[in-house]
């Protein structure tokens, strides 16, 4: 007895003094990053606070201490570490230096998150809705009556699904007008036109595009992947002018069109010359898909470094285990560096094919991401292809860039040095 009363004192002590939880994200202290930012999410919604600590092992997150914080990290099979007063405090100091391209963010409270997606099951997944199960952070689905009653003021974060709001039905006549699933979605977009006035599904979609503009001009943080990058600005730019052909519309597109198109009204892109031809799967040269020769075994792209103390914003989106990301495919597989407006941020390139494949900029008051391709752990996911199993891809930095995005809107303002 007289050994163990110590053993239980000191045991007692250690567990007072524990006072913060580290999550790690490196790639050696960390074994399931994704479920980490689920973790992080589950904590804000407790009304608790949190800090990232930008390019300390990987961006890791600082939690406060509790038995059920440590018994959910367990749970979800996420790496954690117990730190003392001391240590947090030691770690926050050497963050703070001025010598240490470091930053610690406070993340104040989880983001509303919305996902602009079709009710119905489509014929391919999406990488945002997969992640967002995985790692369980929990998300409502809104579409286009939604979007056009001003129902996105309810949310902090839109994610736009593998979308086309041109009006051309993703472009995919050429390979699967004859598909049943293309069809009756070629149906059931008329019908909704319809049922919400409009004559036209391209005139319908330009104005859910202009409504979600003018959700993030009012402070909201959209992120968009594949198709729905390019055929958002497409879109906006051609606000007012028909570009669609006889078979997505019913009648022939507007006479120099092209001449029409107003690049002023893009979030990102400018410049861009769109495709003619119904048959061809692309929407126009912002995408670099069709010229690309980089073989699949040399797929990379690499993240951007920013200073975290100066521009925390990139620095946090840009947060990864990896400054290496493998490559991977979609309708718009990356963006062409040349028609990227020069106040947008390239936050990850393929310099030697000169392609951005993650960027960001700021709209009004808010701010937009556009990630390029269509699954991160899928190099070329084809339609009906099976969808991503998350379990065998805990630790993937393609998916991490999503949930960087995903706790963005959770910091804590503060106003951007440059």
């Amino acid at each position: 007895m007289r050994s163990f009363f110590p053993l239980i004192c000191i045991l007692f002590s250690v567990h007072m003094s524990a006072s913060s939880i580290l999550i790690p994200m490196d790639a050696e202290g960390q074994k399931n990053h994704l479920k980490a930012y689920g973790i992080t999410y589950w904590v804000l919604s407790k009304q608790q606070k949190v800090q990232w600590l930008l390019n300390y092992r990987g961006g890791s997150f600082l939690l406060p201490d509790g038995d059920a914080i440590r018994k959910e990290c367990q749970i979800r099979g996420v790496s954690f570490e117990i730190l003392s007063d001391g240590q947090a405090q030691g770690i926050l100091d050497d963050i703070s230096s001025p010598s240490m391209n470091q930053e610690a963010v406070i993340l104040e409270k989880a983001p509303r998150i919305a996902v602009y997606s079709p009710k119905g099951n489509q014929p391919w997944d999406d990488a945002v809705t997969m992640v967002l199960t995985y790692a369980e952070i929990p998300y409502e689905t809104v579409y286009d009556e939604e979007v056009l009653e001003d129902k996105l003021v309810l949310y902090d974060w839109l994610h736009l699904h593998h979308e086309d709001f041109t009006g051309q039905y993703g472009k995919f006549y050429g390979s699967y007008r004859a598909a049943p699933w293309y069809i009756e979605q070629k149906q059931n977009a008329e019908a909704l036109a319809n049922k919400l006035g409009f004559s036209k599904v391209s005139e319908e979609k330009r104005a859910v595009a202009l409504k979600i503009r003018n959700y993030v001009i009012g402070g909201g943080f959209m992120f968009a992947m594949c198709s729905a990058t390019d055929s958002f600005d497409i879109a906006l730019a051609a606000d007012g002018v028909d570009i669609c052909e006889p078979m997505f519309d019913g009648d022939p597109s507007e006479a120099n069109y092209q001449s029409k198109l107003d690049f002023k009204k893009t979030f990102a892109f400018q410049d861009f010359v769109l495709e003619r031809s119904p048959l061809q799967y692309e929407f126009s040269s912002i995408d670099m898909t069709a010229k690309r020769r980089i073989p699949k075994e040399s797929d990379y792209f690499s993240l951007m470094d920013f200073s975290a103390k100066w521009d925390p914003v990139p620095t946090m989106l840009c947060q990864n285990h990896t400054a290496l990301v493998k490559g991977f495919m979609g309708q718009t597989t990356s963006f062409d560096r040349k028609g990227i407006k020069p106040t947008v941020m390239v936050l990850g390139e393929n310099k030697i094919n000169q392609e951005a494949r993650y960027i960001h900029g700021i709209k009004g008051k808010g701010f937009f991401t556009f990630y390029g391709g269509h699954d991160p752990e899928d190099y070329q996911h084809r339609v009906g292809d099976p969808k991503t199993e998350l379990e065998l891809h805990p630790t993937s930095p393609g998916y991490r860039l999503i949930l960087n995005n995903v706790l963005f809107p959770a910091a804590q303002k503060k106003k951007q040095k440059t």
